[in-house]
């Protein structure tokens, strides 16, 4: 499974008709050929994410191929090691993981409600299906757990190398959990300082 990460301009996405949505957010993910598209970065923010989706930014991240499989083996490490972590570090970083990509305690299963409010009911999908949406004040949340997170997560190192470390995995070692944690927090923090939300998509 494959996953886009896209920032959006809540109120513009919500002003939008309700059957338009979709195809805006497919735009947003995979622009289509416009001459006067710049090459994108490898790694990063790509804003606006498409011309045509002026209100919507892409971010790209590093090492992932596009593929969920990494964001599914920091998960799985942070479940393996967050009961050896430091308290003072589990809480915020549950907090922050659990609104991204961890599905700890309290995590509801699906929020019916939201995914209804932006996404029309499809008995047959062809569009963009979604993994994760964080309305802008999710986002503002977030970005207050990593701010508590984020100085403390070196302290991290030693348990996650001791108990979630995979050499053969997506995420083999602290480093590249570390690494995609703080590509997260690129797009929490982004996002959050626009006061837009995150959207993770898939086909």
């Amino acid at each position: 499974m494959d996953i886009t990460v896209l920032a959006v301009d809540w109120g513009q996405l919500e002003r939008t008709p309700a059957d338009e949505r979709e195809s805006l957010l497919y735009e947003a993910m995979d622009p289509g050929d416009d001459p006067g598209l710049r090459p994108e970065p490898e790694a990063g923010w790509v804003f606006p994410a498409s011309p045509r989706v002026p209100w919507s930014g892409r971010y790209e991240f590093r090492d992932t191929l596009g593929s969920y499989k990494p964001h599914f083996w920091a998960a799985d490490g942070w479940d393996k090691a967050r009961e050896f972590a430091d308290p003072a570090l589990r809480e915020p970083l549950d907090g922050f993981l659990e609104g991204l990509i961890w599905w700890g305690p309290g995590l509801d299963d699906e929020d019916d409600e939201s995914d209804g409010r932006l996404f029309p009911s499809d008995a047959e999908p062809s569009g963009p299906r979604r993994l994760l949406t964080c309305p802008p004040s999710a986002a503002q949340a977030l970005a207050a757990h990593w701010a508590r997170a984020e100085p403390l997560l070196e302290g991290l190192r030693e348990a996650y190398d001791a108990h979630a470390s995979h050499p053969s995995g997506w995420i083999p070692d602290f480093d590249a959990f570390d690494a995609l944690v703080r590509q997260w927090a690129e797009v929490v923090d982004e996002t959050a300082r626009r006061g837009w939300g995150v959207l993770g998509l898939t086909f």
